[in-house]
């Protein structure tokens, strides 16, 4: 599955209305970190079919990063059935991603 553009006016339904586990990754254009962990996050979207995953551009979105209190990029949050349960920051490999994921399916 690609992994998913959203913005403030469909987060709702992309996450918070959503069943099941929803990875955000909150990023910009311009960050180096963010463009290092993009292509194994569109890696894990391929792989790991029990997540969606979803993408949000901070400089687009700044009223939602601000409401999640996304201070520093590249901010990951993992919710479940609409429910953030883990929020980490700054790149990670494709390993420490799956261990973030995997603690919150395991829970």
């Amino acid at each position: 599955m690609a992994v998913l553009s959203s913005s403030q006016d469909s987060f709702q339904k992309d996450v918070l209305d959503g069943k099941g586990f929803v990875f955000v990754d909150f990023y910009a254009d311009w960050c180096g970190p963010c463009k290092m962990t993009s292509p194994i996050i569109d890696e894990l979207a391929k792989t790991m079919k029990e997540v969606k995953f979803v993408k949000v551009n901070v400089d687009e979105n700044q009223q939602l990063a601000g409401q999640y209190s996304v201070f520093s990029i590249p901010t990951f949050m993992i919710f479940k059935n609409g429910a953030m349960k883990n929020q980490f920051v700054g790149a990670h490999s494709k390993e420490g991603f799956e261990e973030e994921i995997k603690k919150v399916m395991n829970a």
